[in-house]
């Protein structure tokens, strides 16, 4: 049991992928779905993107919003991938607006489900490495969702477990969640008009956000001697 707690994540991710991927050979009609809208978004065609999407009416952005819940699953896919198809399909606002909507249910359906599978996620993470997560939790938990969302460079997704499995408060994962997602949404929106300027600014936007959050964590532990050596 606990050599498949360790494996899990990666064979649910194997498996709907293995899942999307038969879809994709047996039905010729999801095929030449996909096919054509990856020729659409990879063309770089804005107003194309958007005249294709518009197609959908409201089913667009909902099949925006189930890919980014999806993709919590899909390790193989970068989270911020939805972000700019959405941009690109909506503008920067209303995609914006739409991927956060996505990011904030899907952390929600990671949450709970931290919570509902403690057991064999511990196994998945290690006791030893769970015990330094509690701390830090603990400790720094706003801090530590925000780091994680706002920086394209760490993995935006394993967060919204283990906060579940740590029991960090909700409404505040939540709420450190979407101070995350929010600049970095903007950020990825603004810069993905041209992929060599995203790269370099998502570089920066991770650097920042770890070089703050690093500062952050000196002065709280130069506060923390403090209050120490005074008691």
């Amino acid at each position: 049991m606990k050599k498949f707690s360790k494996y899990s994540s990666f064979a649910l991710s194997g498996f709907i992928l293995a899942c999307l991927v038969a879809a994709y050979f047996v039905f010729p009609a999801f095929k030449d779905f996909i096919d054509e809208t990856v020729a659409v978004i990879l063309s770089g065609n804005t107003e194309e993107t958007q005249a294709y999407f518009e197609k959908f009416g409201v089913w667009g952005p909902l099949a925006i919003i189930v890919f980014i819940i999806l993709q919590m699953f899909l390790i193989v896919f970068p989270s911020w991938l939805p972000v700019i198809v959405a941009v690109m399909a909506y503008g920067l606002w209303l995609g914006v607006l739409i991927s956060l909507t996505g990011v904030m249910l899907a952390s929600a359906i990671g949450y709970y489900i931290g919570i509902k599978l403690q057991g064999p996620l511990q196994g998945v993470v290690g006791e030893d490495k769970l015990e330094k997560m509690d701390f830090w939790i603990n400790n720094y938990a706003f801090g530590s969702v925000i780091l994680f969302r706002i920086s394209p460079l760490l993995s935006n997704d394993s967060i919204s477990f283990i906060a579940g499995m740590l029991r960090m408060k909700f409404k505040k994962f939540m709420l450190a969640t979407f101070c995350g997602m929010l600049p970095l949404s903007i950020a990825i929106g603004y810069f993905s008009e041209d992929i060599s300027t995203l790269e370099n600014g998502m570089y920066w936007i991770g650097g920042v956000g770890i070089i703050a959050y690093v500062i952050y964590i000196l002065i709280d532990y130069k506060k923390r001697r403090k209050n120490k050596a005074n008691d």
